[in-house]
């Protein structure tokens, strides 16, 4: 057994460093599973559900208990060791350092400083507080509260003039859109009124948009919640939009013509599902980004403001295509 560093700075807030526990067994690859179980037996540890096998105060792997303890005695940790266990930095995250554990199919996750000295093991009994804990605020979140069953129970049960300090910011920006959208029709008056059909479709065009936008909001707001990096789904994202508006285009072409008789509606309506499901994907990736570099948590804003976002391009695109195509 080796003495394991300590950490060189403070413990930080909702981190992997706070809920570290540094009595772990350690041993060197080397070592028998037969020593290694004796040793075990002589002294109490925080958790002893892994083993960290070290190599002069740096992790090269971790052994489960169930291994070591089914192992002959004469074999080696270096056979039984994961060779590639899930490792993060005292200052991630605690919600990422939970999901490194369940990607690695792993109960524990090792924390180790930048010298790859290991620093001590989150063990299984913390790393599920962090799961609950982290499942309780995305719940909060979604649930459009403040992060956290203790604000979120103040959310219910605050005043009224609390309840519209909340609330009223974000209807204030939903009755600008409301007046946009409305100035953007008015905009479009002749070409409603030589086919009044063109606004039998505009509900449906903003509803389409706006679903398809909510969709890559949630996945980006969950993604950032666990350390996604934005980038590696942005093509992805955008690529699954286009997909979306142009199936959602193509069914709606030819049910348009049946049902109304005119082609030229019913290729403005395909072509504004294709051209409104991309433009609200785009929104939908880089509102809740753009919010999240500013330091603020884009489950609170980025709804509100992308949906009305969201209408407005909606009802301008739609109106422009019309405008475009019927002459």
């Amino acid at each position: 057994m080796t003495t394991i560093p300590t950490l060189p700075h403070p413990i930080q807030f909702e981190t992997a460093a706070e809920h570290l526990a540094t009595n772990i067994p350690t041993a060197t690859p080397d070592a028998t599973a037969g020593q290694v179980r004796a040793e075990l037996a002589q002294r109490r540890f925080d958790s002893a559900h892994q083993i960290a096998v070290l190599v002069e105060h740096k992790l090269v792997g971790l052994v489960r208990i169930e291994d070591l303890l089914a192992a002959p005695e004469d074999v080696t940790l270096s056979t039984l060791m994961d060779e590639d266990p899930p490792t993060v930095a005292p200052g991630v995250d605690q919600e990422v350092a939970a999901w490194k554990a369940v990607e690695h199919g792993e109960s524990s996750v090792a924390v180790v400083d930048e010298q790859i000295r290991f620093l001590g093991l989150i063990p299984p009994c913390r790393m599920l507080g962090v799961l609950l804990s982290e499942h309780d605020e995305d719940v909060a979140r979604f649930g459009g509260f403040i992060a956290g069953a203790a604000s979120a129970r103040g959310a219910i049960e605050e005043p009224l003039a609390q309840r519209l300090k909340h609330r009223l910011p974000w209807l204030a920006v939903g009755l600008l859109g409301a007046l946009a959208v409305a100035s953007i029709v008015g905009a479009f008056e002749a070409q409603l009124e030589r086919s009044i059909l063109l606004a039998f479709f505009i509900p449906s065009i903003v509803y389409l948009a706006d679903a398809v936008g909510a969709q890559t909001e949630a996945l980006l707001i969950r993604g950032l919640s666990v350390g996604v990096i934005i980038r590696r789904v942005v093509w992805g994202e955008l690529l699954t939009g286009l997909v979306l508006g142009l199936v959602m285009g193509i069914l709606i072409f030819p049910l348009v013509a049946w049902r109304w008789g005119q082609t030229d509606i019913a290729l403005v309506v395909g072509v504004s599902m294709l051209a409104t499901a991309t433009t609200a994907t785009v929104v939908a990736i880089s509102l809740p980004w753009a919010i999240h570099r500013l330091g603020y948590d884009p489950a609170f804003a980025s709804g509100p403001v992308a949906t009305v976002i969201v209408d407005i391009l909606s009802v301008a695109i739609y109106l422009a295509i019309a405008s475009a195509i019927i002459t």
